[in-house]
């Protein structure tokens, strides 16, 4: 019989298997305790437990973990960048960075990511798999447990596209927001590229998380070059399904622009952002596009004047402040720069100093 992934299942769902073996309901609460508050990582480990139950737990599941296989610190301003090993020998990144309203962690959904955006580097290598709620979890817990720092929010807008896995993306939500660690779903975002069907069903969940939309142009033949998913999801369909979203949860949207050269930083393609989102209770985040070998895209020279245009026209627009700017804070690039044949428990600084 395969292993079932504990730290994948909810407190309800380990009570139902611990009185299939005949054990008393509370033991489900004590064992969720030592998982998710005290974040064992070997049965052995839960003590008031009877050595005869943790035989027993340790032959039906098996409990998830990462190694960390690289750590850069940046000595600018003190963002951390992990790259975490999985046990089946892929790896994905993970990003703290720390904001004077405290710490917040970039986590990824996927190994790899099949959407293809032209400027990002998480989409080069290809998609892999999904990654498993637990090992979603577990950038939270082992983040905490080597910096030291508490993760006070957390962004889904590393490796992968967290509604392309909705499944075990909705059950992290859900582990984060239970008792253990208690995190308000208002300190989570979701970063999406537009898979307008899942944004539909996230409505209606309304879990007041803060959902990002990736749109980066604003007409379907700009979009349409630098992003595949809208060749399947149009604008007009992104945009009403935003509506929708809107009107159903009350939350704002935030949408990302990524500026890059002569592409979509023009004085035609800021107007056409303001057409596209005139009349909408938005915020655009303006993001200096990381530049990456593979593609020839470079960063725009017009991002305040674009902010500016923006504003003017009474839509909100913010830069996004760059960090980790010396240790290639943007998802992907460690993976990709041949991280995974770094050993597992290596800790590497790229500007120097102790970690």
């Amino acid at each position: 019989m395969e292993k079932i992934d504990i730290l994948s299942l909810s407190q309800e769902e380990i009570e139902e298997k611990i009185l299939d073996i005949g054990e008393k309901k509370f033991r489900a609460k004590q064992i969720y305790d030592w998982l998710h508050i005290n974040k064992v990582e070997d049965f052995s480990k839960m003590t008031n437990l009877s050595a005869q139950l943790r035989e027993k737990l340790d032959d039906i599941f098996w409990i998830n973990s990462l190694k960390i296989q690289k750590r850069l610190v940046s000595n600018i301003d003190n963002t951390v960048k992990y790259l975490y090993g999985l046990p089946d020998g892929e790896a994905v990144e993970t990003v703290l960075m720390e904001y004077k309203h405290g710490n917040s962690l970039c986590i990824s959904t996927q190994v790899g990511c099949r959407m293809g955006c032209r400027f990002c580097a998480s989409t080069i290598a290809g998609f892999v798999r999904h990654l498993l709620p637990s090992e979603m979890l577990l950038q939270v817990y082992e983040t905490e447990r080597d910096s030291g720092r508490h993760v006070d929010s957390i962004v889904l807008m590393g490796i992968g596209e967290p509604l392309d896995n909705y499944d075990n993306v909705m059950r992290f939500l859900t582990l984060m927001n239970s008792e253990g660690d208690g995190m308000s779903l208002r300190h989570i975002s979701l970063s999406t590229c537009g898979v307008v069907p899942r944004i539909y069903d996230l409505a209606e969940l309304k879990t007041g998380l803060t959902l990002s939309i990736s749109l980066h142009a604003a007409t379907d033949e700009r979009r349409s070059e630098i992003m595949p998913i809208n060749r399947k999801y149009h604008l007009d369909e992104l945009m009403k399904a935003c509506r929708h979203y809107f009107a159903v949860t009350g939350r704002r949207i935030s949408f990302e622009y990524s500026l890059i050269e002569g592409v979509n930083d023009t004085e035609q393609a800021a107007q056409e952002l303001i057409n596209l989102l005139g009349g909408m209770t938005c915020h655009v985040n303006l993001i200096p596009i990381n530049e990456i070998r593979e593609r020839d895209f470079r960063k725009s020279r017009s991002v305040e004047r674009f902010q500016k245009r923006l504003c003017d026209a009474g839509i909100n627009a913010t830069v996004r402040r760059t960090l980790g700017a010396d240790i290639s804070a943007a998802c992907g690039q460690l993976r990709r720069d041949g991280g995974m044949n770094g050993q597992p428990g290596v800790s590497q600084q790229k500007t120097g100093g102790e970690t």
